[in-house]
């Protein structure tokens, strides 16, 4: 060991690390992810609970859910190197991977897994402790069919803030509006859900 360093330094060091690329944008994570690992490693953690939402809500089966989602940043690291920065966010380039994996998997009746093949990456292990966290999820996942009935702009700010947990000014500068805009639709989707259910027998 070297004089006056401790053994948690690397520690230290490495969540420093981590800290650094979480302040980082989604566009210049993609671009440093053909190289650095711990690129890719904060884009996924950024975004790994809207992907695994999003199919949640639509296959309501949360084993299929995990999988898909596995499959899905595994064909965005493989395709990484083709990622450019533009006009649309990278959360939407992410998500047109997500629904092409998802669009495959039915055409198919089964998970593609040829990006996870080519990463190497070994089959899926669920246990019964991740199927019921994922089935918990899976329930309180904003009301299921409910959410899918708002207008479509209301659906979109409230996905992004309630499920992402993205800040209003982020959500305002993707949908192109001011934040008030943002927090009117949020609370408008939110009343109408409300009142929904309290109306439910």
């Amino acid at each position: 060991m070297e004089p006056g360093r401790s053994q948690g330094h690397g520690v230290v060091q490495d969540n420093e690390k981590m800290r650094a690329w979480d302040i980082v944008s989604d566009e210049e994570l993609l671009i440093a992810a053909r190289h650095a690992p711990d690129a890719f490693a904060a884009f996924y953690r950024r975004h790994e609970k809207p992907v695994l939402s999003f199919f949640l809500r639509r296959t309501a089966d949360p084993e299929l859910a995990l999988d898909l989602t596995a499959e899905t940043f595994a064909a965005v690291l493989c395709s990484s190197h083709r990622f450019k920065a533009g006009p649309e966010p990278a959360r939407a380039w992410l998500f047109g991977i997500a629904c092409n994996t998802l669009a495959m998997s039915r055409r198919k009746g089964r998970v593609e897994q040829r990006a996870r093949r080519k990463l190497g990456m070994p089959p899926l292990e669920v246990d019964d402790a991740l199927v019921e966290r994922l089935e918990a999820l899976a329930a309180t996942d904003l009301l299921g069919d409910r959410i899918d009935g708002l207008p479509v702009d209301q659906r979109r700010a409230l996905l992004a803030r309630v499920v992402d947990e993205r800040e209003y000014a982020d959500i305002a500068t993707e949908l192109r509006c001011s934040e008030a805009v943002v927090r009117k639709r949020v609370s408008r989707a939110l009343q109408t859900l409300r009142t929904e259910m309290n109306s439910s027998p």
